[in-house]
């Protein structure tokens, strides 16, 4: 069967040659704005996309906007997740974050055509960083789970706008999968233990009930 649309997924399937992951304004003051799902999960995702980076030695950068400010600094958990170097660019108060150009060059820098963003707030943060990577030539995958906003109409339209712009919407659990695509690969072990302690905290618990059931039958 073929189709005019071009499947992104085929022509520029993410892997850890080809991907860079962008997290955009996951600060104290402007998580508790987070209305439209949970804070804490929100919290969870942004740690397992920066653990990820670790993982599958990915290029990634964060940044802040006005952290002295009423929006915070960025969360400790996720500076804690970062991989060691990667730059965290503090902007002034430019709003669309590839507007501070000590950003700009930072994502340039990585020289990954597929970038992975997660923003809060989604239709500011997430959004005009996205329509501006979008606008410089990247594929982006806009992970709607690893950011929020104030309500649920305010995501849903950012979506259709991020969408009709030409971002591919994911999940923080789709990025990874896509990005390990085999469990043999050697970041398999690394992806279960993101799955099982950040992104997906019933696997652990699935995992263990297995490991025991697997030592009671040996």
């Amino acid at each position: 069967m073929s189709s005019n649309r071009s499947n992104s997924y085929i022509a520029n399937r993410l892997t850890p040659e080809n991907t860079g992951i962008l997290l955009v304004d996951h600060q104290a003051g402007l998580i508790l704005g987070v209305q439209d799902h949970d804070q804490n999960e929100v919290r969870r995702n942004a740690q397992a996309l920066a653990r990820t980076a670790k993982v599958f030695g990915l290029p990634i950068v964060a940044t802040t906007s006005a952290p002295q400010g009423p929006n915070g600094p960025l969360l400790p958990e996720l500076v804690g997740e970062l991989p060691a170097g990667a730059p965290i660019i503090h902007r002034s108060g430019e709003v669309d974050a590839f507007d501070d150009p000590a950003f700009d060059a930072a994502v340039r820098a990585m020289d990954r055509p597929n970038l992975v963003i997660a923003g809060v707030i989604t239709d500011v943060c997430l959004m005009f960083a996205s329509l501006s990577a979008l606008g410089r030539g990247f594929e982006v995958h806009a992970v709607t789970d690893a950011s929020g906003t104030t309500n649920k109409l305010a995501r849903e339209t950012s979506l259709l706008r991020l969408q009709n712009a030409g971002a591919t919407l994911n999940s923080t659990v789709g990025v990874i999968s896509e990005l390990l695509r085999d469990w043999k690969n050697p970041g398999g072990p690394g992806t279960a233990d993101i799955f099982s302690n950040l992104a997906m905290p019933f696997y652990g618990t699935v995992s263990a009930s297995h490991a025991s059931a697997s030592g009671n039958n040996g």
